[in-house]
């Protein structure tokens, strides 16, 4: 399989399209001034505690608060609680948490007010972008992520991507961060970690560990609402998170860009460097690689996929809903038993890249054709 990554950029944005054999199965979009990206922590302060929601508005400084439910505040949320006063107030130095003591978790089913008062500080990272009237959706279980592990402060949990199958593989990976991993942090393991070595995991270890001791720099001498850590650009974090040997070509119309992601190639995958190419055509970028054309036909109410079947896909505020239809190929198949399972089947693989491409979530309803025998 060959991966591309496109990158579009302009005065107002950036776009960002990744392709699998040719297909757009990932677009995004960043604006070149955007400060509330997923990832992002700030040092926030609790806004208006709804009861009757069990949750509170918070304020990062965007115009419209952010949202936060009682079960995205983490467990650990009373240690973090008290870790922001200590830091705030220069009782607490060191920033690790080797000799911090933790406070008792808080109940799965507990009240928000038993934890958040209007008007104290809380660390936030964002989960959701804002859109439209809304605010961005965060949550206070703080993670920083690696390119081969994610760091989870206030934890002691390691824990290994489901996508490694071996066990053994697991069991290894799960040794040897256990060996370097300090007392207070969980880490998650991701899937680009299978086959590392020591030496790779702890560097990667220790550079957000780097980033955790800034940010709490930070927090002792800050103002609220403030942006404390920022994640990387979306061009850094998308090769950061998906990076492997199937890339094969990294084009970009912008000549910044271009020397940014051959530096943090050199970084991480010092060996994929030269993919990364300046686009100097007349013609368009997103035309010259068939993503124009793609984004037409693939974010309407009907998308055609093979032999005229295809897909309706509705948005309501509630849900998604898609419905499977065959088209004129129903007159041409030797029987509707076979027709009806080779248009689901083209249908659930067409429908997997529609639900990353349009980054759908919530509740998503399939009606496939029916079917006599499952």
């Amino acid at each position: 399989m060959k991966t591309e990554l496109i990158i579009r950029s302009n005065s107002s944005d950036i776009d960002f399209a990744l392709l699998k054999d040719g297909k757009l199965i990932e677009l995004n979009k960043e604006t070149t001034d955007n400060k509330f990206s997923v990832g992002d922590i700030f040092l926030a302060k609790i806004g208006k505690v709804l009861t009757g929601l069990n949750a509170s508005f918070v304020n990062v400084g965007y115009p419209k608060d952010g949202f936060l439910h009682y079960h995205d505040l983490g467990a650990k949320v009373q240690s973090l609680n008290n870790f922001i006063k200590k830091v705030s107030t220069g009782k607490y130095k060191e920033f690790t948490l080797k000799n911090f003591r933790f406070e008792k978790d808080i109940h799965k089913d507990g009240s928000i007010n038993d934890v958040l008062k209007s008007g104290q500080n809380l660390l936030v990272q964002i989960v959701k972008e804002p859109i439209s009237t809304k605010g961005p959706r965060l949550s206070s279980e703080l993670s920083i992520a690696g390119r081969f592990l994610v760091l989870v402060p206030f934890s002691d949990r390691i824990s290994v991507s489901q996508k490694i199958e071996d066990s053994k593989e697991k069991e290894r990976l799960k040794r040897l961060v256990k060996s370097i991993k300090p007392k207070g942090f969980g880490v998650i393991l991701r899937t680009v970690a299978e086959g590392k070595k020591v030496a790779e995991l702890d560097k990667d270890l220790q550079n957000s560990l780097d980033r955790w001791k800034t940010m709490c720099k930070r927090i002792a001498n800050t103002n609220t609402p403030t942006k404390v850590l920022s994640e990387l650009n979306r061009a850094s974090s998308i090769l950061r998170d998906l990076m492997n040997d199937s890339f094969t070509n990294i084009v970009t119309n912008d000549e910044t860009l271009k020397v940014e992601i051959k530096e943090y190639l050199q970084e991480i995958y010092p060996e994929k460097e030269k993919i990364v190419k300046l686009h100097k055509s007349a013609t368009p970028i997103f035309e010259k690689y068939g993503i124009e054309r793609q984004i037409k036909t693939s974010f309407g109410k009907t998308v055609s996929m093979s032999r005229g079947a295809y897909l309706v896909i509705e948005h309501t505020e509630a849900l998604h809903v898609i419905d499977v239809n065959s088209g004129n190929r129903s007159n041409k198949a030797g029987s509707q038993e076979e027709t009806a399972l080779e248009v689901n089947l083209i249908a659930a693989t067409e429908i997997a890249r529609q639900l990353q491409l349009r980054d759908m979530g919530g509740i998503i309803v399939i009606d496939f054709i029916d079917m006599h025998r499952a």
